[in-house]
């Protein structure tokens, strides 16, 4: 099994100059403590998040995993 890049995560959040709350207000979480903690591997990265994630940073789910 593949693991998600939390790297490129976090560099594709970056580049889109997008901040964790903004990132935690598209996911449907009221902290931006919450989503920090997936980019950050503290919390596992769920599977109906990844076609979320691809639409806000405009690639591929394929390119989350290293």
């Amino acid at each position: 099994m593949s693991k998600i890049n939390l790297d490129f995560i976090k560099e594709k959040r970056k580049e889109k100059n997008l901040t964790l709350q903004i990132m935690a207000d598209k996911l449907g979480y009221k902290k931006a403590s919450t989503y920090s903690n997936y980019e950050n591997g503290i919390y596992t990265i769920k599977a109906d998040m990844l076609p979320v994630l691809a639409n806000i940073f405009g690639c591929e789910i394929q390119d989350f995993f290293s």
